[in-house]
């Protein structure tokens, strides 16, 4: 039996927002682990070109992934305000790079809209829809689909 508030839960996602190049994206906070500031990132001689690194987060090997490169974004240096997402996508742990978190967020699923097919189609597929909120567009972030099935299994390996 369900109540009233439990379906109105399941049409709603809490979102964490974040910011890359100026605009607003949102993850699932349920995916969400921890947001750390940006430390030493290790490179990983042969890596692909979308993973920054390994960082050690208590003793766990963390990939971190840019986020700007995998949506098709301009590179820049972290900043202050940079941060690490970690979450859990695709059964491990990964960190994004993102310019900086924001907050979190109610955002009712009647409220996204499917992505536009503007921007590049490498882009579009890692976008859920776009919710619009006090004049801000909110661009919802599909994590698993951030990388393909044999990118998140190359991760695995690492």
């Amino acid at each position: 039996m369900t109540d009233k508030n439990e379906v109105h839960k399941v049409d709603e996602l809490q979102c964490v927002t974040f910011f890359l190049s100026g605009e607003v994206y949102a993850l699932d906070v349920m995916r969400v682990q921890e947001v750390l500031r940006v430390g030493e990132i290790s490179p990983v001689p042969g890596a692909p070109e979308y993973v920054l690194g390994i960082i050690n987060l208590r003793g766990n090997v963390v990939t971190v992934i840019d986020a700007r490169q995998r949506l098709g974004l301009e590179f820049t240096e972290p900043g202050e305000s940079s941060r690490i997402i970690v979450l859990e996508a695709a059964g491990q742990d990964v960190g994004i790079l993102v310019d900086g978190v924001a907050e979190v967020v109610r955002i009712r699923q009647d409220e996204i809209d499917p992505s536009p097919s503007v921007g590049n189609e490498e882009a579009a597929r890692y976008i859920q829809g776009v919710a619009s909120r006090d004049k801000e567009l909110i661009i919802v972030v599909d994590v698993e689909k951030l990388l393909n099935e044999e990118e998140w299994a190359e991760l695995a390996a690492m």
